[in-house]
C-alpha cells in the first residue's frame, strides 16, 4: 500500500510567504527606494495611503512609481453564519510582498527630499522597510 508523501510543513489554505522576493528587488526606474525587510499581505488601502502621503510630501514634483499591484482576493464570511454554504465575499485586496522587494521608486527630487517623503510612505505600511539609493548617482 502506497504512503502519502510526508512534508516538512504543513499545508495551510491561506499560504506561506516563504523565502525571499526573487524578482523586483532591485532599482529599475528611479534613483531612490523603500525595500521591504519583511514578509506581509499589503492592503490596497495601504498601499494607497502609503503613495498619498509620499506625493504630498513631494508636493507632486519628480516622479513615484508603486511597483507591487494587490492582486490576491481576500474573502470573509459575515459574521454570525453557520458553517457551510460555501465561500464568503472579497472582502478586500492584497498583494503579497516578500523581504527584499521594492515597494516605491522615487526620481527627479532632491535625495532629503525623497528620504523623507519615503519615510512617511513607509510609516503608512505595517511592515519594516530600508531607505535605498542606486548605485548610478555620484556622490
Amino acid at each position: 500500500m502506497l504512503q502519502p508523501k510526508k512534508t516538512k510543513y504543513k499545508k495551510k489554505q491561506k499560504g506561506r510567504i516563504r523565502g525571499n522576493s526573487k524578482k523586483g528587488n532591485l532599482l529599475c526606474r528611479g534613483l531612490y527606494g523603500i525595500k521591504a525587510l519583511e514578509s506581509a499581505w499589503i492592503s490596497s488601502k495601504q498601499l494607497e495611503a502609503a503613495r498619498v502621503a509620499a506625493t504630498r510630501y513631494m508636493k507632486r514634483e519628480g516622479k513615484l512609481w508603486i511597483n507591487v499591484f494587490p492582486d490576491k482576493p481576500v474573502t470573509k464570511k459575515p459574521q454570525e453564519v453557520r458553517m457551510g454554504k460555501g465561500k464568503g465575499p472579497v472582502e478586500f485586496w492584497v498583494a503579497v510582498v516578500k523581504p527584499g522587494r521594492i515597494l516605491f521608486e522615487v526620481d527627479g527630487v532632491k535625495i532629503e527630499i525623497a528620504k523623507e517623503a519615503l519615510r512617511l510612505a513607509a510609516q503608512k505600511l505595517p511592515i519594516k522597510m530600508r531607505f535605498i539609493i542606486s548605485h548610478e548617482i555620484d556622490s
